[in-house]
């Protein structure tokens, strides 16, 4: 089958509220969608969106290099060897050095159109073990009155796991606000924490002191100089987990990390599907956990996100409760978040099917 077309639409969605990021406050989420057409009628369709404050590339320097990558390809054949973590389109991409949102976009199209012309689903491409059910973690970023509630429901709900962010305020309120959301969990609700590379290497373990007794599943990049990760959970033993400090590593630098019990992955930030996996394969290898997470993609980029976390979490709950703050999707229906717990195979086929919601009048830019 080869690639006879390809469409590049960009779209604008509300979000339920202003969304506060490193240096930028969003109102809405922009980005585009690619659309591969294979000369069987089969299309597969992929987003690119970068996320202000942590994508280094712009929103038109992406659409232009998305375009020119779609254009590459037009006319090429589409055969078994393209896919895999390290197939043929994976090894092509290599050095081209694409923005990470721009390979995130394209790897999912060109997957996605290859599953449509197999007749096969996106889980099954990522694992042959892939899980019929995903479990996902619910987010608290809210009031300090209101987390310790909204903690409470979302046990009620049965979700396995909670993130609460933390680290923007005082270390002792940050302290209070956890001993509170984790009494309002329980013992059987996971609870992780996410500080956003906060605080100083004396803040965190001020921090670490004042949380001491209290079980935590994680807490994801305590530092602003990261350098100190490994000094901090010798001396405190609270596990910490990656994020910010993926961006730009090699899965084979991965050993030089071996004190973090997890690493939590945006595929968006990270550069594609198959870099993501060979991260979380080398991950597994050296016992740290993988944990998939979004970057408030839309349901299209989401659905992606269910399919690997499907894959290779392992029933590790999935960070994907961003999808609640998109006010409008481009999918019809929406997906069936925010969950506890989401059916893999609906949940790709919504994100995989018709487009329709949210584009702009005249958004189809090229092709």
């Amino acid at each position: 089958m080869k690639v006879t077309g390809f469409g590049l639409y960009r779209f604008r969605l509300p979000l339920t509220e202003p969304l506060f990021l490193k240096g930028a406050t969003l109102e809405r989420r922009e980005g585009m969608l690619l659309r591969l057409e294979g000369e069987d009628g089969a299309v597969g369709w992929g987003e690119t969106s970068p996320l202000p404050g942590f994508s280094r590339e712009s929103l038109p320097d992406a659409a232009r290099e998305l375009g020119d990558m779609a254009a590459s390809v037009v006319g090429r054949e589409v055969s078994s060897d393209w896919i895999g973590m390290d197939g043929t389109l994976a090894r092509m991409l290599d050095p081209a050095n694409l923005a990470p949102s721009v390979r995130f976009g394209f790897e999912l199209a060109a997957w996605n159109l290859y599953a449509a012309t197999r007749g096969v689903t996106l889980p099954a491409l990522i694992s042959e073990r892939s899980r019929a059910v995903v479990p996902l973690n619910g987010l608290l970023a809210g009031p300090f009155t209101a987390a310790p509630v909204e903690a409470r429901r979302m046990r009620e709900d049965g979700y396995e796991a909670v993130k609460l962010k933390v680290g923007g305020r005082p270390v002792e309120e940050d302290v209070l606000l956890v001993r509170a959301v984790k009494e309002a969990l329980g013992e059987s609700v996971a609870l992780r924490l996410d500080a956003n590379r906060a605080w100083t290497l004396h803040e965190a373990l001020e921090f670490a002191r004042g949380i001491e007794g209290v079980r935590v599943e994680y807490l994801e990049e305590p530092l602003a100089n990261p350098a100190g990760l490994e000094t901090f959970t010798r001396s405190c033993g609270v596990p910490v987990a990656l994020d910010e400090s993926l961006v730009g590593i090699a899965p084979g630098t991965l050993q030089e990390h071996r004190y973090a019990g997890a690493v939590v992955m945006k595929p968006s930030l990270l550069g594609g599907i198959s870099r993501v996996l060979r991260l979380a394969d080398r991950a597994a290898s050296l016992g740290i956990r993988p944990v998939i997470s979004s970057a408030y993609e839309t349901g299209v980029g989401t659905a992606a996100l269910v399919a690997l976390a499907a894959g290779i979490g392992g029933g590790v709950p999935a960070g994907l409760d961003t999808y609640r703050r998109l006010a409008g999707d481009v999918v019809e229906p929406r997906l069936p978040l925010p969950a506890s717990h989401v059916q893999v195979r609906e949940t790709v086929a919504s994100g995989s099917g018709v487009v329709l919601r949210g584009l702009f009048p005249e958004s189809r830019l090229v092709g």
